[in-house]
């Protein structure tokens, strides 16, 4: 390793309170950087049906009872994406990173350019394809880069830029009806933005863990059967605990997928918000989340990542409960700050436990199960939800139904493994190479 990489990082580019408690090489802050401003906009690009649904059914005419079929349908993409993070075990993680931003950012403006629903869905599925897989991998390389005492404080930051993201889309909302092209010009705007990024991204090296994993990638004969070996392997030595992992997702994803896909629906139809007042709760609120989302990550690498996923997922239900249930007080802003802090928190530090419980072998695939399992876990809740509207007769009580789902989730959570602080090899002393 090079004087220059062994240097101490500065981090700059975050906000002070935002930066690593311990010093880091300048790799690591370059291989954040690369990552976590790729994280920010695909977080934007993602969020961005969620902030515009009701000018998208308006103009492709989508019926009501189709609004949460049609994310469940989205969410088909994580196939694919699994396909993906399979092939990051075999060809590394930088190839696919690469890859998979470039088409992201292609798909994404062509949705901007879309006449039908068909047409929406099928090209929304596609840039999902890859806008999965660069979420999935991103957590790969931070959980493979970052200092073992520092990773749930990367793991929260990432989730924070991810929020960022989230907000930013929120900002750009707010002009939808007098942006030249209404909603189209959000997708434009996301696409173009992250084909700027995939021309920067050339920058970002292999990880470590995998060159040293290589010389027995390039010995393998066949490439495809070596990516289907890894995912038997993967469920032959670690059964309870990919289980118990997958449980734990799925029942987390059902339950809040509903919540977060449809809030500003609800409040733009519900609560009548403009798509300014929209924007000016998601920012304002967001940033008291974003902050939220780094203290929680720092806390993990001190009192566990179990510990404050289950406080997460505690509030994050609780609130959201209160948030659907129909109550207009005044503290109806307060409600959705505390669901989004305690929603951001325990996402993002299980998409971080999901890879640091397993050896460099398998650790993409195991964030592309996580990945599936959450997503397809939110398409049942979406899918449930579209059943629950007509019998229930409002979004309101759908999606507090699904809420109930949630303590499964702490219950798997409890039985995991704890990794904070402690180096990957140690966590899952396995096929390490």
């Amino acid at each position: 390793m090079s004087a220059n990489e062994e240097a101490p990082a500065r981090f700059y580019w975050l906000p002070p309170g935002a930066r690593p408690p311990v010093p880091l090489p300048k790799r690591q802050e370059l291989i954040f950087l690369l990552v976590g401003t790729t994280f920010l906009f695909s977080g934007y690009d993602l969020n961005i049906y969620g902030m515009a649904i009701p000018q998208i059914q308006h103009s492709l005419n989508i019926p009501e009872n189709a609004v949460g079929p049609i994310v469940a349908q989205f969410r088909l993409a994580t196939l694919g994406a699994l396909i993906f993070a399979l092939s990051a075990d075999i060809f590394g993680r930088r190839r696919l990173l690469l890859f998979t931003l470039f088409f992201e950012a292609i798909l994404t403006a062509a949705t901007a350019f879309v006449q039908t629903r068909t047409e929406f869905v099928t090209v929304q599925i596609a840039a999902r394809v890859f806008g999965y897989t660069e979420e999935m991998l991103c957590i790969v390389v931070i959980a493979e880069e970052i200092d073992a005492r520092v990773r749930g404080w990367a793991t929260g930051v990432m989730g924070a830029m991810n929020s960022t993201g989230a907000g930013l889309a929120a900002l750009v909302f707010a002009a939808v009806n007098y942006l030249p092209f209404g909603w189209r010009s959000l997708y434009f705007f996301g696409g173009s933005v992250l084909l700027l990024l995939a021309y920067y991204r050339r920058l970002l090296p292999e990880t470590k863990r995998f060159e040293v994993r290589r010389e027995e990638v390039e010995a393998m004969q066949s490439k495809v059967r070596a990516g289907a070996d890894t995912l038997r392997r993967l469920a032959l030595e670690y059964p309870v605990r990919l289980a118990t992992l997958l449980i734990a997702l799925f029942c987390f994803g059902l339950a809040i997928a509903p919540s977060t896909v449809l809030m500003s629906k609800y409040l733009q139809q519900t609560h009548h918000y403009t798509p300014g007042g929209v924007a000016l709760l998601f920012v304002s609120g967001g940033l008291v989340a974003v902050v939220g989302n780094i203290l929680a990550g720092r806390t993990s690498d001190h009192i566990g990542r179990r510990t404050v996923i289950l406080a997460g997922m505690v509030l994050t239900a609780s609130a959201f409960a209160v948030f659907f249930s129909g109550y207009d007080g005044v503290f109806l802003p307060v409600i959705w700050i505390v669901a989004m802090y305690g929603y951001f928190s325990a996402d993002a530090l299980l998409s971080g436990i999901a890879v640091e419980l397993f050896p460099t072998s398998y650790r993409a695939t195991a964030g592309g199960l996580r990945y599936l399992s959450v997503i397809l876990g939110g398409a049942l809740g979406l899918t449930l939800e579209g059943r629950l509207y007509d019998l229930l007769g409002g979004h309101g009580p759908a999606i507090s139904a699904s809420l109930a789902i949630m303590p499964v989730a702490m219950i798997a959570v409890l039985l995991l493994p704890e990794p904070a602080g402690r180096v990957l090899e140690d966590i899952a002393p396995g096929r390490n190479v």
